[in-house]
């Protein structure tokens, strides 16, 4: 369990309609939600406010998700964050992908927002932040 009792869930797509979908999908879960759309942005809010739960999406400009992903797990102060890789890129990449870079789950895009809702709480009570 965190000490803080708020679940801080980091959502990062650089498809503002995806990334207001997910925000507000998941903001239906007792959670503080914080937004990115961009990957350099969300390495630096993660940093700064070391969410529980990172929502990534695996093809951003600049950063992509994977390295925003690997930076993550590099971040002895960001170790118990849960990573969950959101993609279009082909459900046998992103299998094979997303693990190599540290990530808890992904899903391959379309995606049902309930299934994604069922992921997050999947990721959270692994990680002990549920």
């Amino acid at each position: 369990m965190t000490t803080d009792s708020t679940t801080k869930i980091l959502v990062a797509d650089d498809d503002l309609e995806i990334l207001a979908l997910v925000a507000r999908r998941l903001s239906s879960l007792p959670a503080e939600i914080v937004e990115a759309s961009d990957g350099e942005e969300a390495l630096r809010l993660a940093r700064r406010e070391k969410p529980n739960l990172v929502v990534l999406d695996v093809m951003m400009p600049g950063m992509s998700g994977w390295e925003v992903c690997r930076a993550i797990r590099e971040d002895e102060s960001l170790g118990n964050t849960g990573v969950i890789m959101l993609t279009g890129i082909g459900e046998r990449l992103n299998e094979m992908t997303s693990p190599l870079y540290g990530a808890d789950e992904f899903l391959d895009k379309p995606f049902e927002l309930d299934d994604l809702a069922d992921k997050v709480r999947e990721v959270l009570a692994e990680r002990g932040s549920a």
